[in-house]
This record gives structure tokens, sequence and C-alpha cells, in this order.
């Protein structure tokens, strides 16, 4: 905060009879007042400044009351800001104590009032003869600084997700083939069945695979269990056969990047149990006998003979030991997809009428929007996935691009968000979501309703988005943010925000009107880093310089803001924030 420090400024002279109120006239040319800021500021849409007046000893006599009244006078108006009374009554020490008192006063700010002048005029009253006079107006402060206003509108179009898997995805293809006990020879009747020449076809279509695994497996009795290869025999049975029928459909060197793994099981329970839960040949009852063997104590071959033992031993020896004599195969493809060009030609072609809509999913047409950086070609394609599906991120998405259209054409500003408004209405009719409240509030806010924006951003920021559209809804959360003057909160969601210029230079002027000048001029610096002609980058350093007082670093950005923006030579010469360096040489020099 700056201050100015006024000493006897009040009450030159009264012209009016009466002893105490001529007594009064000649002391308040004495008083003392200090007004908080000087030169007055604006933060929010209000200015507030704070008048601590100090009257002399023995000024006020019994039955009088003086009155500093406070006007800010710009061009042609002013405006009757209120004023301090100091009441005789209430002071009653004022013969050895001075009469003190500190008061804020505070008026709505319009464009006009940025050049005026606050003024004070005294008045003594003597409340016994109803009379008074006024002093000479005096100016106590300038205003008003305007640095708060500086603030860039942020704007975010937030794209919620298409839905499309543009990367690689593996198809999982399982057949099983079955073995006789103890053996691991492949049968013809195996080969032939309806499971082999599914097998043999998929290999016949050449499909790009990228793993086979074959896990070999064998039933609990004894000459399956004994023949401890058995397992591993029948994996590679398999490969083997895989490998032979890839020969005969001239797989080339695509055989090459396919990776076998094989994997034999033995002296393991899992798959018995497994079949036995899905078996219906028994009873729970029964099943839990063979359970509680399987799960007791003892060696493997152990539980085997116990279950030998049980009268539903054969039943479940006939129906479900052969199932586990396997060789289990799963073979992982890539799912075919069409290339990003072949998907942005055919949206393109959708989206112009020339192609059917049934040639891309709706997820594939979303995608395609996301590939174009022609505003109007996604328009054009979310316009079209709407027709498809009329899902609520194609809803969604179409306002994302015309509030895209309102910053990269702001003479079209107010259209384009009339338009975003119908969208997300649409699209949070059908499914509120975060992505389709923070292009809310950017359609409220180029509306001028910056209540309804921070409302939208509120719900949007409930829903704890991640990713982009966070950080985007910090950027305009923190523009609004500095338009409230809640600087601190400002700083805090700026400091989380999407790293552009405009993010970074908002960051500066929250901290710099948090009276936090070093770290408002890093983050103006990061801004002109990011973006080296951003000019009001290096204005704003140069008011976080004159307001730690450097003059040479005031003279240095203020030189580099004019070269990029010549337009701010007369906002500089106009500036209030560089008035204690009108004089300097530097200062002077830096404005030609």
């Amino acid at each position: 905060m700056r201050k100015l420090f006024y000493a006897s400024i009040v009450l030159a002279a009264f012209v009016l009879t009466g002893c105490p109120v001529d007594k009064m006239a000649q002391m308040a040319e004495d008083q003392q007042l200090t007004i908080t800021p000087n030169p007055l500021e604006l933060h929010g849409d209000t200015v507030a400044f704070t008048a601590d007046l100090n009257l002399p000893v023995k000024m006020l006599k019994k039955n009088t009351i003086y009155t500093a009244k406070f006007i800010y006078k710009y061009g042609d108006q002013e405006l009757e800001v209120g004023g301090i009374d100091f009441k005789a009554d209430d002071y009653p020490q004022s013969d050895v104590t001075p009469p003190r008192a500190s008061q804020r006063f505070a008026f709505a700010y319009t464009d006009a009032m940025k050049n005026g002048t606050l003024e004070v005029v005294g008045i003594a009253k003597d409340t016994r003869k109803d009379k008074s006079a006024e002093s000479a107006r005096l100016p106590i402060a300038d205003g008003v600084i305007t640095t708060s206003r500086l603030v860039k509108a942020v704007y975010f179009p937030a794209y919620a997700d298409h839905g499309y898997n543009n990367q690689e995805e593996l198809i999982p293809t399982k057949i099983d083939f079955f073995f006789d006990q103890g053996r691991s020879n492949l049968k013809y009747s195996e080969r032939r069945s309806e499971r082999g020449r599914e097998f043999e076809a998929f290999i016949a279509e050449k499909n790009v695979t990228r793993t086979v695994t074959i896990t070999g497996t064998h039933s609990p009795e004894g000459p399956e269990r004994i023949n401890s290869k058995l397992s591993e025999d029948r994996a590679k049975v398999i490969e083997k056969y895989y490998r032979r029928q890839m020969d005969k459909y001239d797989y080339q060197g695509m055989a090459d990047s396919i990776n076998f793994v094989l994997k034999p099981i033995v002296d393991d329970w899992g798959m018995f149990k497994a079949a036995l839960a899905d078996y219906d040949g028994i009873n729970d009852e029964q099943k839990s006998e063979i359970l509680n063997i399987i799960n007791g104590p003892g060696v493997f071959e152990d539980k085997e003979k116990a279950l030998q033992k049980l009268s539903t031993y054969r039943k479940v020896f006939k129906d479900v030991y052969p199932g586990l004599r396997a060789a289990k195969t799963e073979i992982l493809t890539v799912k075919n997809k069409k290339t990003d060009a072949q998907i942005s030609v055919l949206a393109k072609g959708i989206a112009e009428g020339t192609t059917s809509i049934d040639t891309l999913s709706v997820e594939e047409l979303m995608y395609a929007a996301s590939l174009t950086p022609s505003l109007s070609e996604k328009e054009g394609i979310y316009k079209a996935a709407i027709k498809k599906a009329d899902a609520w991120n194609a809803h969604a998405n179409l306002a994302a691009t015309y509030i895209a259209m309102a910053i990269e054409d702001p003479s079209k500003a107010a259209e384009m968000a009339g338009l975003a408004e119908t969208q997300v209405d649409l699209a949070n009719g059908k499914q509120p979501s975060a992505e389709a409240y923070t292009t809310a509030a950017s359609v409220y806010l180029i509306q001028g309703n910056m209540d309804k924006a921070a409302d939208a951003l509120d719900k949007a920021a409930s829903m704890n988005p991640g990713g982009e559209t966070a950080n985007g809804l910090k950027g305009v959360r923190g523009a609004i943010e500095i338009r409230r003057a809640k600087y601190s909160a400002a700083a805090a969601s700026l400091s989380g925000a999407t790293e552009t210029a405009d993010n970074l230079f908002n960051k500066g002027l929250a901290y710099l009107l948090n009276d936090d000048n070093d770290n408002a001029i890093s983050a103006f610096a990061e801004a002109a880093a990011l973006q080296n002609d951003y000019a009001m980058a290096y204005y704003g350093m140069a008011i976080a310089n004159a307001r730690k007082g450097d003059g040479a670093k005031v003279a240095e950005n203020l030189k580099k803001a004019i070269g990029y923006d010549a337009s701010l030579k007369e906002a500089a010469i106009n500036d209030l924030e560089f008035k204690a360096f009108a004089a300097d040489a530097a200062f002077t020099s830096a404005l030609k």
C-alpha cells in the first residue's frame, strides 16, 4: 500500500462570526490527514480508501461539530464519498488528547473516473446558533490506479473424451485341443474337429499376431502326473502344429514376430477345481468331499489316491478328467483399425455429405474431429456425430469448438457464445460433465455474467476433472478471482493452470496486486519467456519494479514493452503507478 501524508491542509480560512468557530478555523490548520492508498486504487469494481485524521488538542469546543467531507472529482463531474464527523461531546478529553478518527470509504467505479482527484472540504458548525462555514477544497489524493483491470480475459474450450482408442488393441482368440490319457500326440480327429478347422481358418487369415500362449495340462491320475514332461510335450506339439500351418499359408517373415509362450502345468489342482465347480454331475456335498481332500494335508499323489476311494471318483474320472488333458491356446492378435489418414478423409466426406454416415462409428467421427486443426471442419464433424448418435460428448465438443472460434475471432465472440450455450445446455441435459460446465463458464464470461461463470466452474470442479480440463478450468477461475479482488486465491488457481502466456501474466498480476512483487516479476518473466513479444509481461514487470522503487528496471522494462506495443507509451505516461518516476531521466528516455 502507498501512503501520502498531508499536514495542516484543511480550513485555510473560515469567514464567520462566533468565537468557538473562529478558534476552530485557526487551529484546523494544524490537523493531520493521511489517505491510504494514495493514489487511489481500483479492486474489483470498487475504489476504497482509508482516511486517518488527527485534530489538534483543544480544537473542538463545546457544542461544535467538525466534519471532513470527501469528494471525488473527475472531469466535470463529482461524487460525494462521505465524511468524518467530530462531535465535541464524543471527545470529552479533547483538551488534553488529540481527537483521532479512522474511517474506510468506498465508491463504485466507472471508466470515466480513471483520471480524477480526491478532495476534502472542512465544515465547522456551531450547533447552538446553527451556523457553519466551509473551507476551500483541497486535493488530497490522485486517482485511480486501475492495474487490476489489466487482467487478461481467459476462455477455455474443454473437449470431452472422444471414446475412441487410437492405440494398438489386442484381441484374444482361445482354442483348446484335447489329448488321450498319457499321450501328447495331436489326433487327426482333433485337427478336423470344429475347433481344429476354426484354428486353421484363423491362421489362414494371416491376422497380425503378437503372442501365442499355450498352456499344457494333465489330469490328476497316476499315468498322467507321473509323466512330468506330458504337459510340456502337449504345449510343444501345438506350437509345432501352429508353425506348420503358418508355413502352409506362406507367413514368410511374419512368423518371426510372433512370440510363443509355453506354460506347462504340473501337479496343480487349479484347473481341476475350476472344472469341478462347473460340473453338475454330482451334488454340492459330494463336491465338498473332493475339495476337503484336495485342500487338506499331503502330497499330490496321496491326494489323488484318496480321491480314488470316493464313490464319485469313477464318474468324475469319466466326465471331468478328459477335459484336463489339454493344450489351451490363447492367441493375441492386433485389432484391425483404419489409419488416422483414412479416418480423417472419411470424416471430412461425412461432414460434407459425400460419404455415408455409417462409414465410421460415432467414436471414430469424434476422434477424427480431434485430428484436424480446422475449427470449421471440427464443427462439421461434430454436427455429423450428433446426427449419428446425439451423444452428450458430441454436443459438449461442438460447444467447445464454438468457444475456440470465439477465441480465434473476437469479433464473433457474442455469436459463438450463443451457439455454444445451446450446445452445453443439451450436453448437460443428457449427462452433466466437467467439460461442458467448464466450457459454459467461458460462454457466461463472454456474455458478461461473472456470477454464472463462477457457478459453472464450481460445478465442473465438483466433478473432479483431470488433465487438460482441470488445468484449463484453473486459468478461467484465476482470471475471475482477480476481477473479484481475490488475489491470494487467484495466485493459487493460476499456479496450477495451463502454462499459457495469458495465464502466466495473470498469475504475475495476482501476485502484484497481493503486494508480492518478487513473485510477480518471476511470473511476468515466465510469460515473456514463453512468448517473447508479450508486451504486457514487460509492462507488468515495470509496475512491479516501480512498486519496489527500482527506477532502472522500470525504464528497462517499459522500453521493451513499448517496443512490442507502441500504444503502451501513452498508457505509461498516464499511469499513476509511475508517478514517482515522472521526473527521472531514464523513465523519460524510455518513453521516447
